[in-house]
């Protein structure tokens, strides 16, 4: 829901182009079973007046039913949806709420706390910008806050807001939320958390969600709504190198011949020289068509997050798959051999040897995992040998593919360097993986070989026939 504008009944078109330019954050909510993170989404949209009238007589009429604030309304039932959720009080699903402020768009996801809903915590932390960790004041980090903070960073979100939940059970106690403050900066350093931000909040009494509270004159910092409308969330995407995977090919006509997708980072302009990969074609950008609802429109430039249809000055062969990027910047490893964390999805255990398909970026590839380095203890943080992942594992490990493709780290790009993977079968999606480099592939490896043996017989050549000086074989033999 957007929030409330004049412009809506005087320039429609004024106010759908001043809410298309405004940011978007998208961010989590996440944290141990019960620490309120429902209803402090639910607070957040009510105290904001974002919550339709039909929505909110609902939610009152669920309220007497099953709720569990008594007479009082429940806003936890705003996300938790399922009736199931409603029965046990607590987030089995990823829930999605949209809402707007005159400053930012906003995406909330409503994450599961539970240990065998990881996944599901996984899935909705992978676009986010920004996580919430809501810490239940009276019990301080638990296990599952330092499980999520791991997944959290494992994932590269750099911007946490750890939200001390229920800071009235406790009478806003200062000495109490300082103790938890320091235990969580002390764990989530050797995360590389750095510099999260804090705030004591009552989400069922509304203290320090939309308004600052006057129950904790001692705290300095702004409301929840302030924090989340003013952090910078400047792209890193929008600075990196130009990567652009295509997802479709236009052509309505003999006349018309485009290529539509989302950009993935960096920044595009009419007239730069542009490279496909895998073919190692070039050509220029002749237009950059962004569609809208009104009309669809030619732009001189686009940048990352934006869905746009390229035209190309010269014919170049160019399918779904394939990968646009500019010739003046450094192009991404090309590689049939990868190693990536991966998050196991699935309750059937994955198999080394088995062939998946791995869907990464626009394409699908058949590859296998070859081995496992090790699994990893996200309460611990521990390392263990495995041959096998089971429902909810965390590992790095060494995949194969059938063909190369063009790749980034996750931590350089994270569209670039994700994948699922996906059982050729079922369709069923079975694990979702972060890249963490290249590995050698055989046909690197026998560049390698035949690189170490001319270097070898140069050297050897060199010490019997002096006369060559410092030429290489190859150079005398031609």
């Amino acid at each position: 829901m957007s929030h409330q504008s004049e412009l809506i009944a005087q320039d429609i078109e004024q106010y759908l182009d001043a809410h298309k330019n405004k940011d978007l954050l998208r961010f989590i909510t996440c944290g141990s079973v019960d620490d309120g993170k429902s209803t402090l989404i639910g607070r957040l949209l009510y105290d904001s007046k974002m919550i339709y009238e039909d929505q909110l007589q609902s939610i009152e009429k669920d309220s007497k039913k099953v709720g569990t604030q008594g007479e009082k309304i429940d806003l936890a039932l705003l996300v938790d949806g399922l009736q199931s959720e409603r029965e046990q009080g607590i987030t089995i699903d990823v829930a999605y709420r949209f809402f707007s402020t005159e400053k930012r768009k906003f995406i909330i996801a409503d994450t599961p706390g539970h240990t065998q809903y990881t996944r599901n915590m996984a899935t909705g932390a992978s676009t986010a910008d920004l996580a919430i960790i809501l810490i239940d004041a009276r019990y301080g980090v638990q296990e599952q806050t330092k499980r999520h903070s791991f997944i959290v960073s494992l994932l590269g979100i750099k911007n946490i807001l750890v939200a001390v939940n229920k800071m009235d059970l406790i009478k806003f106690d200062e000495t109490r939320y300082n103790e938890i403050q320091k235990d969580y900066i002390e764990f989530a350093k050797d995360l590389g958390i750095i510099d999260p931000i804090f705030a004591p909040v009552s989400a069922l009494n509304g203290d320090n969600i939309v308004n600052n509270s006057p129950n904790t004159p001692w705290y300095k910092g702004g409301a929840l709504m302030t924090i989340l409308d003013n952090i910078d969330i400047t792209p890193k995407i929008i600075k990196e190198t130009f990567r652009f995977p295509v997802q479709y090919v236009n052509r309505p006509n003999h006349l018309f011949r485009g290529f539509a997708g989302t950009i993935s980072s960096g920044t595009i302009n009419v007239g730069d020289e542009i490279r496909i990969l895998p073919s190692n074609k070039t050509t220029r950008i002749a237009s950059i068509i962004e569609p809208s609802v009104i009309k669809d429109s030619t732009i001189p430039n686009a940048f990352a997050g934006m869905a746009v249809t390229f035209t190309t000055e010269t014919e170049v062969d160019i399918s779904r798959g394939d990968l646009i990027v500019k010739t003046n910047e450094e192009a991404p490893v090309i590689t049939d051999e990868i190693q990536a964390t991966v998050v196991w999805m699935h309750e059937s255990a994955a198999q080394l040897g088995k062939e998946y398909l791995i869907k990464h970026t626009s394409q699908k590839v058949t590859g296998q995992i070859t081995s496992i380095e090790h699994v990893i203890d996200v309460n611990t943080l521990q390392k263990s040998d495995s041959d096998t992942l089971l429902l909810n594992d965390i590992a790095v490990c060494n995949l194969s593919l059938n063909k190369s493709i063009a790749i980034e780290s996750y931590e350089t790009n994270k569209v670039m360097g994700s994948f699922i993977i996906i059982d050729r079968h079922t369709h069923a999606t079975v694990g979702s993986g972060m890249i963490k480099k290249a590995n050698e592939s055989q046909g690197n490896k026998g560049q390698k070989v035949y690189s170490d043996f001319e270097k070898d017989l140069n050297a050897l050549v060199r010490k019997h026939f002096s006369e060559w000086g410092t030429r290489s074989i190859s150079e005398v033999l031609k």
